[in-house]
């Protein structure tokens, strides 16, 4: 038996199902880019950041998800478009022996929509974690993008800060000959 890690209570999963229905309920959000893209997330940044945080633990995995299923599962659910689409998670390497979006990406399978792996990988490796927008632009993620054809596409993120990332994947994905149709996060860190 684990404890909650919200509320410390005993409980089968890492987040009991009392706190998954009072704190998990997500709500969708718009953001449009400066380069006018649109990315879609479930929560703000504050609301869920000491789970987001867990991504770097050996309980992140069963965090993410948890946070994958109360979201990016449902969207897919709901989700209906004139085409088919892949669900690329941006950057998928493997931290401490998963990759949380490949998680969220995971959770995005259905008829509609197919999860790709291993698509777009940065070649710089930096962390954008608590760096100042000054920084961010000066070290961009580099991407190597590895999808042939022109594919409909779903980028895939746990969190939209300065947009920097998602702007930069789309261009080049775009640039190799793909049609990114939307963004899509678990949080943003913008104020709504």
């Amino acid at each position: 038996m684990l404890k909650c890690i919200l509320c410390k209570s005993f409980s089968p999963a890492i987040i009991c199902r009392t706190c998954q229905s009072i704190y998990l309920q997500p709500q969708l959000h718009t953001r449009i880019l400066s380069d006018g893209f649109k990315v879609y997330s479930f929560y703000r940044y504050q609301e869920i950041s000491p789970l987001l945080t867990t991504k770097h633990t050996m309980i992140g995995h069963q965090v993410y998800q948890i946070l994958s299923r109360h979201t990016f599962k449902k969207f897919a659910q709901h989700f209906d478009d004139e085409y088919s689409l892949f669900a690329i998670p941006i950057d998928d390497q493997s931290q401490g022996g998963y990759s949380h979006t490949a998680i969220l990406a995971h959770a995005l399978k259905s008829k509609q929509i197919k999860p790709l792996y291993r698509a777009i990988r940065a070649k710089n490796r930096v962390s954008y974690s608590g760096k100042s927008l000054a920084y961010r632009m000066e070290h961009p993620r580099d991407f190597e993008v590895k999808i042939k054809g022109n594919n409909h596409l779903i980028l895939v993120d746990d969190i939209v800060t300065t947009g920097l990332t998602m702007m930069e994947a789309r261009k080049a994905v775009e640039n190799s000959g793909q049609s990114p149709i939307f963004g899509l996060c678990l949080a943003d860190a913008k104020e709504f």
